[in-house]
């Protein structure tokens, strides 16, 4: 399962690509350029806020396992967007245990494996277990994967923020690729850095885009800031108030919050039961929801 999926670009690929992609996200949908489409599709790959708190422990290992292997492995910012994100709609739907920091850490090596074959990035999971007390065999990572699959419902190709950052800077008054570059890659550092806090998970992917657009045009190019801002407050697709709350929201981000996390550790502790005896209790917890499910619809 290796896709060279771009983050900028959720529904490129080829046919046979989207075949192969068959219980994946917009099933034959290659035209990128359709903002009504991908505006309509973000709120199924957002995250639940209210859960994520209530996982906040577990994504705190799970980020800080991550934020070390971008500085002692030189992981692939935008590899570990993807992976994060995977680990944010996973905790909105399934509980784990917070006192199982093992876990977590097991959530962490799939999802960066996930997206590393959606990226077609080599990944080894030697990498993010060098100092841990499990090392977990490829057969338990990949039940982990599978498990995930089934919690996302096989939508990899996440909508995120970058996802909008095309559209969103046709609006800026200046037209040259040169700057308009500029502003994309000052925005994108913005939101690797903002995904650390999980306050960012209350808004809309297009929300966070538009507003990490604006901090980088503040910013670099504070003339046009005005013009800008005017202009996206003009979009069909953005709630303003919304909006206002996230650039709001954004200027007091602590995007910090993940290096800390990887430097100083969550709380330690370590349960006694194996991964495969939890992975077992998550499967059949999926497997009941399908037969209700079925059940219901018979």
């Amino acid at each position: 399962m290796e896709f060279d999926f771009d983050l900028e670009n959720p529904f490129s690929g080829s046919d046979e690509q989207n075949i192969q992609l068959s219980k994946a996200l917009f099933i034959g949908c290659t035209d990128s350029d359709e903002p009504s489409l991908l505006f309509s599709a973000e709120s199924d790959h957002m995250s639940s806020l209210a859960v994520a708190l209530d996982q906040l422990s577990t994504r705190c290992h799970a980020l800080s396992l991550i934020v070390q292997a971008q500085f002692s492995n030189n992981l692939d910012p935008a590899l570990a967007y993807l992976a994060v994100n995977y680990i944010d709609r996973f905790l909105a739907k399934r509980e784990i245990p917070n006192e199982k920091p093992w876990i977590a850490r097991l959530l962490a090596i799939s999802c960066v494996s996930l997206a590393s074959k959606m990226k077609k990035t080599s990944f080894s999971p030697a990498d993010l277990q060098r100092e841990e007390g499990f090392i977990f065999d490829a057969r338990t990572i990949r039940r982990m994967e599978l498990l995930v699959l089934g919690v996302l419902e096989w939508r990899m190709r996440s909508i995120t923020p970058f996802s909008f950052l095309r559209f969103f800077t046709s609006y800026f008054p200046l037209a040259n690729p040169i700057i308009i570059q500029s502003l994309k890659t000052h925005a994108s550092q913005i939101l690797f850095k903002s995904q650390n806090d999980v306050k960012s998970l209350e808004f809309k992917p297009s929300v966070i885009a538009a507003a990490a657009l604006l901090a980088a045009a503040r910013e670099l190019f504070p003339a046009h800031f005005i013009s800008f801002r005017t202009a996206l407050l003009c979009c069909e697709y953005l709630n303003k108030e919304s909006l206002a709350e996230c650039c709001s929201a954004m200027e007091s981000y602590d995007t910090t919050a993940g290096i800390e996390a990887a430097s100083n550790g969550c709380d330690s502790g370590y349960s006694a039961l194996t991964p495969v005896t939890v992975l077992d209790r998550h499967r059949a917890g999926l497997e009941s929801e399908k037969t209700a499910g079925s059940a219901s619809n018979g």
